[in-house]
């Protein structure tokens, strides 16, 4: 007999080589019925998975991440099923779940286009072959019956995937007529996708590589319930109204220019005003945190990124360097800022009575993205990051951790991101060759990132083999309004860099130390936040944001004087408003600015001249009242402020 050990801490003991359906059996018929995969001792295996000792058993459902991902994945081979059967000949390269869905790169026949026309025929060729209820079969395989087998069927894609894979750990899995390449974990049958949705499709290059063969993308995702799907095609209509492209478009905040170049967003004067407020609400946070400004080059030395490291990343395939009228001076675009912070640390000789050392830096930097991979402002090739970077004592490691995350819990609070998750993202159990730094400074890192997400009151899922070689992070995501998630704020700490550029402080002791850095970027990039809290507010920024707080209406022109006058009293109130002196019926230029988003607008007409007054209305038709220029005033100052109180408190 072995135990089985359940997540609420309870035991049950079973036969030697139960598998997770048949525990899930002898509890209930029901959660048999709903379960798709389990957890057995942290690994996420089949429910025919056959557990010979002593285990830790999660069973995991629909609700359950790692249950919607073998959902999806599982999904991807129905659909390539599918498309198997609609286009024979179709070669197949890879097809994984992700966040929404999954996909599945493929080479449909000479000639075949696969385009939104065939939506309608997959999905139905899908829900036949799902009806069937075909079992999915795991099978282990020799390498050269793999490769064999594949070549027969003529799949290049799989064969090569296969060459680079280890003999004796290759599996594939068969439904149907339909067998793929795979580690899995699968459902056991095709029988509980219920409701099939093909979302999108696109041009991939093989394996990301511009130099490779360009492939078919089919998008798609799946539910249990026809009324999960329902509620996901709602969902995706509400994200195209709130699309930042769009709001952004409408609302005058930035644009793209071919001529320009691809992915290089230019900010429009409201655009650039609703940026400028974000940062300088970060800079005046920073400063009472005790960061110092800096501010570096947009290039820097081709040695520069060789020394940090950057260059064998980015330099070969995503820059070529800037060669100058000098034999051998070569220069790169910055991708990356912490470099030059680096430099700036070297210097001159620093102390420990300097540490923590926090430098801080809106500065922008540049990444080669393919131009499939673009996406208005949540993939470009140049960003600004608010990146920051401290120098500090590994006994200092926790408290840092601790100040950032006040600063990213008051950007939070700003901002109504009310909903958020953490991720602590710690070194491999077994594997720790991977991974820079003494035994030491890793546990010592570690652990005041636990202890520091503990005294935050924050709880964190902590992910074994996810940290970075270089060191441990906390990664904070958001959910948006309508319950997408989206990475936002990260802190990481860095053994690497210090090392690379041999930085060093005099300690206590007088002895020479390298210091630990830690990269903190609460934003992230304001290119991708902007459009992340655009599509989270759809556009109804808080009153301390928005670019325009104020639309003031008058009747006829025959109030645009006043109307002026009212502009530059708001103005030297810190009020920040804008005339529509349109010569349009008033209700016309009420339903215009209630589209651009406008909190308040202020009617002025006969009276409101004669007596100094302004007619208040509210953003969606709400309050209405008159009142004096300066009550209104004092009104959207103490709105503001009260906003921005709430944020820090």
């Amino acid at each position: 007999m072995i135990k089985i050990t359940f997540p609420d801490g309870s035991i049950r003991e079973y036969e030697k080589n139960v598998t997770p359906l048949q525990i899930a059996e002898s509890i209930s018929s029901r959660l048999a019925a709903d379960v798709l995969v389990a957890n057995v001792n942290d690994e996420i295996v089949g429910l025919d998975y056959p557990i010979e000792n002593d285990a830790k058993l999660s069973l995991l459902k629909w609700d359950d991440e790692e249950g919607k991902h073998a959902f999806w994945h599982t999904s991807a081979h129905l659909m390539a099923e599918a498309m198997q059967e609609l286009w024979p000949g179709t070669q197949f390269g890879i097809g994984p779940a992700i966040e929404s869905g999954f996909y599945y790169d493929v080479m449909p026949p000479e000639g075949i286009v696969i385009s939104e026309t065939d939506f309608p025929k997959i999905e139905k060729k899908m829900a036949e072959l799902a009806q069937k209820k075909e079992s999915v079969v795991r099978k282990e395989i020799s390498k050269a019956d793999a490769l064999a087998f594949f070549a027969e069927r003529g799949q290049t894609y799989k064969n090569e995937l296969i060459e680079e894979l280890e003999d004796g750990h290759i599996t594939t899995y068969t439904q149907g007529s339909y067998t793929d390449l795979c580690r899995g974990p699968h459902l056991l049958t095709t029988a509980p996708i219920k409701a099939i949705k093909v979302t999108a499709v696109s041009s991939a290059y093989w394996r990301g590589d511009a130099t490779r063969p360009m492939m078919t993308r089919v998008y798609g995702i799946t539910f249990p319930k026809k009324k999960l799907l329902d509620e996901y095609i709602q969902l995706m209509e509400e994200a195209k109204r709130r699309d930042h492209r769009k709001i952004g478009r409408e609302m005058e905040l930035f644009m793209f220019s071919d001529l320009v170049g691809k992915g290089l967003p230019m900010w429009l004067p409201k655009g650039t005003a609703l940026r400028l407020r974000l940062e300088d609400f970060l800079k005046v946070i920073q400063k009472r945190y005790g960061y110092q400004q800096v501010m570096t080059p947009h290039i820097g030395s081709k040695n520069l990124y060789v020394t940090s490291g950057h260059y064998a990343k980015y330099g070969k395939d995503s820059f070529q360097p800037i060669h100058t009228p000098e034999e051998g001076e070569e220069y790169m675009l910055k991708p990356m800022n912490c470099p030059h912070h680096c430099s700036i640390f070297a210097w001159k000789p620093r102390s420990y009575k300097e540490l923590p050392l926090r430098l801080a830096e809106f500065g922008t930097v540049y990444r080669y993205e393919q131009s499939g991979e673009l996406h208005g402002l949540t993939r470009v090739r140049g960003f600004t990051q608010d990146d920051a970077h401290i120098f500090c004592t590994p006994e200092q490691v926790k408290d840092e951790f601790l100040r950032v995350m006040d600063i990213i819990m008051i950007i939070f609070r700003a901002l109504k991101f009310d909903k958020f998750e953490a991720q602590i993202s710690l070194r491999d159990k077994v594997n720790r060759d991977k991974y820079i730094g003494s035994e030491e400074n890793w546990e010592h890192a570690e652990q005041a990132i636990i202890e520091a997400c503990k005294e935050k009151g924050l709880e964190a899922r902590v992910e074994y083999g996810e940290a970075a070689f270089y060191g441990p992070k906390l990664d904070f995501m958001v959910k948006d309004a309508i319950g997408r998630r989206w990475q936002l704020g990260t802190i990481q700490v860095d053994y690497n860099l210090p090392q690379r550029f041999k930085l060093e402080y005099t300690a206590e002791d007088n002895s020479k130390q390298t210091p630990v850095m830690i990269h903190r970027a609460p934003f992230g990039s304001l290119e991708r936040f902007t459009a992340v809290l655009i599509e989270h507010t759809a556009g109804h920024f808080p009153l301390w944001l928005i670019p325009d707080q104020v639309a003031i209406l008058p009747i006829s022109e025959k109030y645009n004087d006043y109307a002026r006058e009212v502009k530059a009293f708001f103005d030297k109130a810190g009020v920040r408003a804008l005339i529509d002196d349109r010569n349009e019926k008033i209700g016309r230029k009420i339903r215009d600015n209630e589209l651009k988003r406008v909190p308040y607008m202020v009617v002025v007409g006969e009276k409101e001249a004669a007596e100094g007054l302004v007619s208040m209305r509210k953003q969606g038709g709400g309050e209405q009242a008159t009142m004096t220029k300066e009550e209104f005033a004092k009104r959207i100052c103490d709105e503001v402020a009260e906003q921005l109180k709430l944020a820090e408190d």
